[in-house]
């Protein structure tokens, strides 16, 4: 029984250390954006988490180690590398210059995503598996320092105007920021298994393109890749919504059409 539970405990340490290298890596783009000025790799930091945090939840599952305790961990961490983080590159690198009204915008990616990922922790137990109700925060980091990064600062492509960048820089932050506290659905990466590929084979496949265009453009790929990922779920939530107002609309017409029918009769009768 003593050696069942050391075993166990052995196990749990293991999703652990990948979820603090997490928040290590968040806490190393901090220090590599404000003190060393190196932008470019502080946003690779993150992208850097963003694989720590893929890698905790694997082997969670591969040692059957998940606990309460690595859920609240992996939050914490989340909190720190993808809300704290981006948002104090940004900060460092475009919002200074707006006084504390750039302070409250360059904000937003840190409050939202603690908010956000309150809400996921709170509703975790029968929650949709195949949706993620708002843009998850990872994605929501990526968005960002992506924009910000490996473009502008690389020289931003010919797609983006030298005279839009601040207007965009705006809606980025404050729409990311937004999306994670949406109800908008946004469909959750499968469970590397040889089940999950067999039922979700389109996905798997997505996810590997996806991973050599990042690296076969040195991550200039992961901004364009990440904004139809997030305009996907806006439209898919729009289109949703339409359909469900016409739905509604007609329900109400057919309604009223037999309220005065009935009327009618009643009237007729006297």
């Amino acid at each position: 029984m003593a050696k069942h539970l050391v075993t166990q405990r052995t196990r749990s340490v293991i999703p652990s250390l990948f979820t603090s290298m997490n928040l290590f890596s968040g806490f190393i783009a901090i220090k590599t954006a404000f003190v060393d000025g190196d932008f470019v790799n502080a946003a690779w930091f993150i992208v850097l988490g963003a694989i720590f945090d893929t890698l905790d939840g694997l082997m969670a599952r591969l040692t059957r180690s998940a606990s309460e305790f690595g859920v609240e961990l992996d939050s914490l961490a989340d909190v720190v590398t993808f809300g704290v983080a981006p948002s104090a590159i940004i900060y460092k690198i475009f919002f200074y210059q707006y006084a504390g009204f750039g302070m409250l915008i360059a904000a937003l990616p840190a409050i939202c995503g603690a908010l956000r990922l309150a809400r996921f922790n709170v509703q975790l137990t029968g929650f949709d598996k195949e949706y993620f109700r708002g843009l998850p925060i990872p994605s929501s980091a990526l968005f960002i320092v992506s924009f910000v990064v490996f473009h502008y600062r690389t020289h931003s492509p010919s797609f983006i105007a030298a005279g839009t960048y601040d207007a965009l820089m705006f809606v980025v932050t404050i729409g990311a920021s937004l999306l994670m506290v949406s109800t908008v659905k946004y469909e959750a990466m499968p469970k590397f298994s040889r089940r999950a590929i067999a039922e979700h084979p389109a996905k798997f496949i997505a996810i590997v393109l996806a991973v050599i265009a990042a690296i076969v453009t040195s991550g200039n790929a992961i901004f364009p890749m990440l904004f139809v990922f997030v305009l996907a779920g806006v439209i898919r939530a729009s289109v949703r919504r339409t359909k469900r107002f016409i739905t509604d609309r007609r329900a109400a017409a057919l309604f009223d059409e037999e309220e005065l029918e009935q009327d009618d009769r009643q009237t007729l009768g006297m």
